[in-house]
């Protein structure tokens, strides 16, 4: 079983910056898929940037290419998502999640196997 807690959700002025941690535990942290989705009132919960622990793949939806980036830190069993140059329209729920198999980066929310409480981001204008 793996558990991840989320942490570094807030409320932000439009152009601010905030970094959000994912930290897994119960699992060895080395060869799985780590995402970050949000969801947004009404709308679907979607992929934002995922890194495949094994060869450090990423992916990065076309709405957060160069505003955010997804690292990890395997010592400490934690995924990151830096988000600068926030927007209102980035308001939502942000959850991590983990594809256990690892064997490719997957775009979908139900490919993944586990998901952390979520955490609020809130950008204002």
């Amino acid at each position: 079983q793996v558990q991840l807690v989320e942490s570094g959700g807030g409320l932000v002025q439009a152009g601010g910056s905030l970094r959000l941690s994912c930290e897994a535990s119960g699992r060895a942290f080395n060869s799985y898929v780590m995402g970050w989705f949000r969801e947004a009132p009404g709308k679907e919960r979607e992929l934002l940037a995922a890194i495949s622990l094994s060869d450090s793949n990423t992916y990065y939806v076309e709405s957060v290419k160069g505003r955010f980036t997804i690292s990890t830190d395997n010592a400490k069993n934690t995924v990151y998502l830096q988000m600068n140059s926030l927007k209102p329209e980035d308001t939502a729920v942000y959850y991590c999640a983990l594809e256990y198999s690892g064997i490719y980066i997957r775009l979908h929310y139900y490919e993944y196997d586990y998901w952390g409480q979520g955490t609020q981001v809130t950008v204002s204008s």
